[in-house]
């Protein structure tokens, strides 16, 4: 039966037209590369170099092929709504919108389409690009975005990491020449999508408190990071100054205008603060404009100056600020002590000492299950960091409850209280080959006579499930206690001890038999 394109067109018309609609937002009119495409690629339609080989019905798959400089074939599968082209180009190629269009000629005119779509080019972002001013870059992000986001239209979560990455792949073609600026462009552009994408999520109540939307904004905080220590070990050009400022700009909007997802804004905030910026008077010029500032942002602003105290090493003024806190707001000054551990020893006190006593109700009715094990390890470490008292230390590890049992351990082993260190293993026992890489060995080192205890409850542990394979195990831990009665003078008590174990497990063959085969007695 002859192929009928015209039938096929018609019979998924819904699905040629979702296709077109999908190229015409992935595409940029004000792009040279993109208008390129599309009119190469309606230049094939015309010259007739879209070939429909065949058709199989029973699959609803249609071949066909794209006489190029080198021919493409392009699949497009009706069933899975796919479209495959041969060649190497990702996403939307030239050839795949010349069989959409090819198809499309049948439903709607192809002439129409094109000048519709040219239409919506407001300026070239080449020239943008070359003007080489904060203005016109971020016209360059308004003028891709705007193609992209649809007017007013909401945002599926699990389209957005998709569409950042569409985003800068348009806008790194723009990318400067000259090595200074390359970061510098990254970083500009960086913020300026976020800034651009969160406003309009937040205009168009798209939802962001997601694992999808967490998942792509941390993937472009990770590339931030990147760009940042690249840009730190470039020198600084006096013509780059009126970017540094925006940059100022955009990252306190993005933390003060925007909603949703806080610690993420404030994270981000925290970057550029820390790593890009490392001027006093560009400090003091921002925590000026906070004081001043009046928002209704879901960001806490009377945090934002316990930063800029850290950053200034005001201890005093840092003082007065902590001498409030709120419970719920503990994770941010969490962030801000992880900074003061690299630069700011008396900041990190300071800030530490004032946030121990909302410790156990910020872990416990504040932050979710899930998070509150990595929580402990981060606040343990920097609490290891500083000397607390007796009493302080108290009160930190029963903030943690049951999650501080291992960090308790490891403070009574900082403070050489290997006995108690060895109550608190028989407390809450787990096993000899763990407490080995969690400080049964320093014991041994340092107290030799304190450990035998714990071999001693292990072997019974052992011996309780009554099995030559738990039998055999106790025979290698006598035999680790042994070595470690020597290294503490303690044979005579070890001969004793096992001539006892000996007598009154007689009964137990087995265990016997291993006994006169290790030689321990």
């Amino acid at each position: 039966m002859a192929l009928s394109i015209s039938d096929v067109a018609r019979r998924h018309s819904v699905f040629i037209r979702q296709q077109l609609e999908e190229m015409e937002r992935l595409l940029q009119p004000s792009s040279v590369e993109d208008e390129e495409l599309v009119r190469r690629a309606v230049f094939s339609v015309r010259n007739k170099s879209v070939l429909f080989e065949r058709f199989l019905p029973q699959k609803d798959v249609l071949f066909t092929v794209v006489q190029d400089v080198r021919p493409a074939e392009v699949t497009v599968d009706f069933e899975q709504q796919l479209i495959i082209c041969t060649c190497p180009q990702q996403n939307c190629c030239r050839h795949k919108l010349g069989v959409i269009l090819g198809l499309y000629q049948y439903l709607g005119s192809v002439q129409e389409w094109t000048s519709k779509w040219r239409a919506q080019k407001n300026v070239h972002l080449k020239s943008l690009a070359t003007e080489r001013s904060p203005e016109s870059w971020q016209r360059m992000v308004d003028e891709v975005m705007q193609h992209l986001l649809h007017g007013a239209k909401a945002i599926e979560s699990y389209s957005i990491s998709a569409l950042l990455t569409t985003t800068h792949s348009k806008l790194q073609r723009y990318t400067p020449l000259e090595r200074e600026w390359q970061p510098l462009f990254k970083l500009f552009m960086e913020l300026s999508v976020l800034n651009k994408l969160w406003s309009h999520l937040n205009r168009t109540d798209s939802s962001i408190n997601n694992h999808y939307f967490e998942v792509a904004i941390n993937s472009r905080l990770e590339t931030v990071q990147t760009i940042v220590s690249e840009l730190g070990a470039k020198s600084r050009l006096f013509a780059t100054d009126p970017f540094y400022d925006a940059i100022q700009d955009s990252v306190r909007e993005l933390l003060f205008e925007r909603s949703g997802q806080p610690q993420i804004r404030f994270q981000l905030y925290l970057i550029i603060w820390t790593d890009v910026f490392n001027e006093k008077n560009r400090y003091e010029k921002e925590l000026f404009l906070l004081e001043k500032l009046r928002t209704d942002s879901d960001f806490p602003i009377a945090i934002s100056p316990t930063l800029f105290y850290v950053l200034l090493r005001n201890s005093e003024k840092l003082d007065e600020q902590l001498s409030d806190l709120d419970t719920q707001h503990l994770h941010f000054y969490m962030l801000i002590a992880q900074l003061a551990s690299k630069h700011y020893m008396e900041g990190l006190q300071s800030l530490l000492k004032a946030m121990l006593p909302y410790l156990e109700d910020f872990i416990h009715h504040v932050l979710a299950p899930q998070h509150r094990p990595s929580f402990i390890k981060e606040v343990n470490a920097l609490y290891s960091s500083i000397a607390i008292s007796e009493q302080e230390a108290v009160v930190l590890y029963q903030a943690f409850g049951r999650y501080g049992i291992q960090p308790y351990a490891d403070f009574l082993l900082r403070q050489e209280r290997y006995d108690e260190w060895v109550a608190l293993q028989q407390l809450f026992p787990s096993s000899i080959s763990y407490l080995e890489a969690r400080g049964l060995k320093t014991v041994v080192n340092e107290s030799p006579a304190d450990a035998l205890p714990l071999y001693h409850y292990y072997a019974l542990e052992e011996l309780r499930q009554k099995s030559r394979l738990n039998y055999k195990q106790a025979i290698r831990i006598w035999k680790s206690m042994k070595t470690v009665a020597k290294k503490a003078g303690k044979m005579t008590y070890w001969t004793n001890y096992m001539q006892t174990v000996q007598k009154q497990y007689k009964r137990l063959r087995a265990l016997q038999e291993e006994l006169d085969k290790s030689n321990l007695i």
